[in-house]
């Protein structure tokens, strides 16, 4: 139905703008002003029971916002953070994260669709036009400002008072901590688990390809082999994040060619074991350069040389990667003899 359709008398009625007049272009003001066009009358504000459907409307946006403002909370208290379901095509994925992300969805789409569909169907949409005005303000205007503050600041007396003045901004200083302490709900404190891996006096080489102890024959002069910890299996539940902080490079060296004593002391027959995990942002290091020793990070190509302590020589990152002491158990296996000195990963601002 448009405003065509319906009688005059039930139309409303029309209000004058001074601004709906086309002004002629002349040699003063070369652009003629066209004016407003026709205003259009929308279907609500010639028919109320149309009024009353988008007023529904707009009342179950907003409560289906509410909804799932209430399921959010409810995902949050009672799905368990490690559960996991299938959602097509997306596969296995966070039951917590995947029902958190949907409700605060929703909640936020169907707030700003409510209002939209308010905003065009309910409220006035009357074109109005404004001239231009300076936005600065004239000198009377200013002057009366500064007046006024000036005036008000001594009827409150904050500058005899002061003790209400030190009190009052003592409690805005740190009524902003609350925010702060919020920040706690973010998850458990990490405490030294940055600090320490699974590595441990006795623990097997476990080659990540095959699952397998390795024994040094295992391992050629110039190969590149990546090993886990004895025991961490990808099927446990904290796979990734103990393989993030274990995982290791092998490499077998020439003994001759090791520039750095400590590295030479803790390999084995020029078997060295350094931390896969980049020192810049934690990228896993994979790429490796069998003549110059050297390895490349592929995220922003910091290059560490394995011949020298694993120290930075181009790149981003800012420390060498940690080492591990290993040697062989009297079956023949390489194993840890320690665990890393130093934690493993890029720097933080607590680092020991």
């Amino acid at each position: 139905m448009s405003s065509q359709d319906i009688p005059e008398e039930n139309l409303p009625a029309e209000q004058a703008t001074p601004h709906g007049a086309v002004k002629v272009a002349d040699e003063e003001n070369p652009f003629g002003d066209p004016g407003l066009p026709p205003h259009e009358h929308r279907i609500q504000d010639i028919d109320e029971q149309a009024a009353k459907r988008s007023e529904r409307a707009v009342a179950l946006l907003f409560t289906v916002s509410m909804l799932a403002t209430i399921g959010f909370i409810a995902s949050f208290v009672a799905i368990p953070h490690d559960k996991s379901i299938f959602v097509w095509p997306l596969g296995h994925i966070n039951a917590m994260n995947f029902a958190l992300g949907l409700t605060l969805g929703v909640a936020l789409f169907t707030i700003g669709a409510g209002a939209v569909h308010w905003a065009r169907t309910l409220m006035s949409d009357e074109e109005v036009a404004d001239e231009r005005h300076a936005i600065e303000a004239d000198t009377e205007t200013r002057a009366k400002v500064h007046a006024d503050f000036k005036q008000g600041a001594k009827e409150s007396v904050i500058g005899r008072r002061k003790l209400i003045r030190n009190t009052m901004l003592g409690a805005l200083t740190l009524v902003p901590l609350s925010g702060v302490v919020l920040l706690r709900d973010l998850g458990p404190l990490p405490g030294t688990k940055l600090r320490h891996t699974l590595w441990s006096k006795g623990k097997l080489l476990v080659n990540m390809n095959t699952n397998e102890p390795m024994r040094p024959s295992d391992i050629g002069v110039g190969s590149l082999t990546f090993a886990k910890p004895e025991g961490l299996e990808e099927h446990d539940h904290d796979f990734q994040n103990e393989i993030a902080k274990a995982a290791l490079m092998i490499i077998r060296l020439e003994p001759d060619s090791i520039k750095d004593k400590r590295e030479l002391e803790w390999s084995h027959e020029g078997i060295v074991a350094y931390s896969k995990i980049c020192t810049h942002v934690g990228c896993p290091i994979s790429l490796y350069e069998q003549q110059t020793h050297h390895a490349l990070c592929p995220c922003h190509q910091s290059t560490f040389d394995l011949a020298d302590g694993a120290r930075v020589i181009f790149g981003p990152a800012g420390h060498p990667l940690p080492q591990l002491r290993i040697g062989v158990n009297d079956e023949g296996y390489l194993e840890a003899l320690s665990d890393f000195e130093e934690p493993v990963g890029p720097a933080f601002w607590e680092r020991g």
